[in-house]
Formats: C-alpha cells, structure tokens, sequence
C-alpha cells in the first residue's frame, strides 16, 4: 500500500461531471489498495471571479480581505469533490489549509509555506478517508487566512507530500506532461518523460506554467517525487526527480517565454555606493521580486538603472521606484510592459559551450533585438520585445532540435 497525494488544477474540477471524473480517478486509486490525500483548486475561472468582485469595489482592497475573499474558492471545489465521494460510498472529508493546519508567513497573496503539521492529515487516512484539502491557502501565526500566489495549490500538494512522506505526488492538470515549449506556440513540441528538478525549477521560474516555481523549490528541498500528468487520461505523464547522466547529456531541455514581464527604469541615478541598494532594498520589503539588473555607464556622475519585474508586481514597484526618485532627486521612472523574457534552459548547458552565443546567432537571423541578457548555470534568458515571443521560440525550439525523439 502506498500514500498519494493528488492535486486536482481548476480545469480537473471545473464543473460537476469534472468532479465526478476526479472522483473515480481517485476511487480506482483507492481500489487498488491505496490511499489519498486529494489537494484542489478553486473551479476554473472561479479565482478571477472573486478578484474580480473586489477590484470592482476598491482599486487596491486590502490583501488580508482579498485572501479571504479568493480562499473561498478552494473550499466549494473540496467541499464538492468531498460529497461525490461520500455518495459513491467512499469515506471523504474536506479540510481547508486552517484545519489542516497549513502554516504560513504573514505575506498576504503571496505566503510562504513555514510548517504542515501533520497530525490531523494522518488521523483521517488512519480511519480509512480521503482527505480532501483546500489547495492555495494556509493560516499565519495570528490566525489570518492566507493565500500562496497564483498556481499555489501544486505548493500546497507538495508541502504536504513532504510532510506525510507520501510515496509520490500526482499533479493533475489540463496538460499532459512538461514540454520542450508551449505545444500552443510551438507545433513540434515534444513531452519529456522526466526533467530534473534543477530544470524545472528553471522553466516554472521563467514562465513555464505547468507548476508553480515555489513546489518545485519544495521537492527539490525535500526530495519529493513529482508526477505531472492529464486529469482527462491515463497516460503517463513527465516525472520531476533528481539528476542522472542521461538528463545531463541533453544540451538543452526547453525553451519558454515570460509574457508577464515588465521593465522598469529609474534615469539619472547618482553613481555612488550604496545607492543601488537604496533601491532595491525598499522593493524587497514591499515583497517585490526583481528579475534582469542592468546599470548603464555612469556619464557626469549620473547612471540609468533598468531592472525587470513580474507585471502582477509591478504597480508597487511604480509606486516605490517614483518615491525613491522624489526622494533622491534623480530623473523620471519609465515603464515598459510590452517586453517578453525567452530563455532556453538545459543542465547540459554547464558543460557545453558556446550555447548562449548560438542563441544570440539563431535571434539575430531573424532581426530579434535582445534588450537584457541574464544567465544561470543551466540557462540563458533574453528579454525582447512582445512582438517577437512566439518567433522566438520557435526559432530556438528548431535551432537546438527540440523537436527531435532522443
């Protein structure tokens, strides 16, 4: 007998047959004499429903309400797929991120998980339910609801996979596996059968949106395998586990694009120590995340200072870049959404050479002007205008063979 823990995305739970299929899904799990504990996220397009409500009312509501307003979500889908289960005769029973106690920062919409305690999660399995937990939510030290961010219940799915030593976690969605690119935008891409973490960590952080950066960051942590598959078949999907030499004979394992970028630049800043610093340090205590830095060469003792922001971030970094350059009395704040971020990603690229240049050579042949180059050990990312996502990355998927069985 082994323990599952299974995420079910908003498309898996998106109406009332769906819910029925995610039952029986879960049913045959049991019948073959396991058990599960079953993660879910709100009913697709409940979310933005929900945000939308509050955003109606105020332009900026409060985060603290905002999270128990979204959070709501999450409880009619678990509530739901707890119900089908008990009429089909399984024993269910549906717990929010509270009751399971899911404990979280105080970082409203974008909480960090800090400690699942277990305890509740193990008594249930111990009397022979299923266990369906509210996915994307937790509860601070103070009792405040909480949500994760945007994809948050695959996070929530993983934390609890760590803490109750699951054997896998399933992470059920409308896809069915990880891709070399977006099957949407690039026709001859191809599903892998396994990644490693470190890869996935990379994709998920630049736009692949098959599971959220912050799981991926848990089971690498904690070393919990990962299962990706469809909710609508049984085929085998992509497995997210460790390294192995085969993984790191392939140059390069993917190719993504972040169309949820921004560029934010703050013109004629002091070239002195300590003022950089100046900068980013208010952005870091707003909870805003900064991509690609770019310091221009400074002229008279003044520099522009550009950096890359998520756009969902980028009001407050308006709001705190325009504060800070009344305050040190340097030139204007410019904007620009109509960015995207490609980037190739792959754990042969440490020990190949020569890869970025080839992806500077591929972009260029095809008059794609690079804004910003940032780099890791395994990728390379370059920010370009919007214009030119979808040519990107398919120049790039075909340039390095993505498409070609290995």
């Amino acid at each position: 007998m082994a323990l599952f823990v299974q995420k079910y995305g908003g498309t898996s739970v998106g109406s009332l047959d769906r819910i029925r299929n995610v039952a029986a899904r879960i049913a045959k799990t049991r019948a073959e004499g396991h058990d599960v504990i079953a993660v879910v996220s709100a009913m697709s397009g409940e979310t933005d429903r929900l945000l939308g409500l509050g955003r109606e009312l105020s332009e900026r509501p409060a985060e603290r309400e905002m999270d128990v307003l979204v959070s709501s979500g999450e409880q009619v889908s678990a509530a739901l797929l707890a119900i089908t289960l008990e009429a089909q005769g399984i024993p269910a029973q549906s717990l929010m991120g509270h009751q399971a106690r899911i404990m979280t920062d105080s970082a409203h919409t974008k909480a960090r998980i800090t400690r699942v305690a277990d305890e509740r999660l193990r008594e249930a399995i111990g009397e022979g339910r299923v266990v369906i937990v509210a996915g994307f939510q937790g509860i601070d030290a103070a009792g405040n609801i909480t949500t994760l961010g945007r994809g948050g219940s695959d996070t929530s799915a993983v934390a609890i996979a760590a803490a109750v030593r699951a054997d896998v976690c399933e992470i059920y969605t409308d896809v069915d596996g990880v891709y070399t690119a977006d099957p949407n935008v690039c026709p001859s891409a191809r599903k892998v059968a396994q990644i490693s973490y470190e890869e996935m960590l990379e994709l998920a952080s630049l736009g692949a949106k098959v599971l959220q950066i912050r799981s991926v960051e848990l089971a690498m942590k904690y070393a919990v395998k990962i299962h990706v598959r469809s909710s609508f078949s049984d085929a085998e999907g992509t497995m997210v586990t460790g390294e192995d030499e085969s993984l790191e004979s392939v140059v390069v394992a993917g190719v993504t694009c972040d169309k949820k970028t921004a560029k934010v630049t703050l013109r004629m800043v002091k070239d002195e120590p300590g003022v950089v610093a100046g900068v980013f340090e208010p952005l870091a205590e707003q909870n805003v995340s900064v991509d690609m830095i770019i310091q221009n060469v400074a002229i008279d003792g003044r520099t522009d200072l550009t950096f890359t922001v998520s756009q969902d971030d980028l009001a407050r970094a308006k709001d705190v870049t325009e504060a800070l350059a009344a305050k040190m009395g340097s030139g204007e704040v410019l904007i620009d959404d109509d960015v995207v971020k490609v980037s190739i990603v792959g754990l042969g690229m440490r020990s190949h050479a020569g890869v970025a240049s080839k992806m500077f050579r591929l972009l260029a042949k095809e008059g794609v002007n690079i804004q910003a180059i940032t780099t890791s050990e395994i990728k390379t990312s370059c920010l370009i205008g919007a214009k030119y996502a979808e040519l990107a990355v398919r120049v790039l998927h075909d340039g390095f063979g993505l498409g070609q069985e290995i």
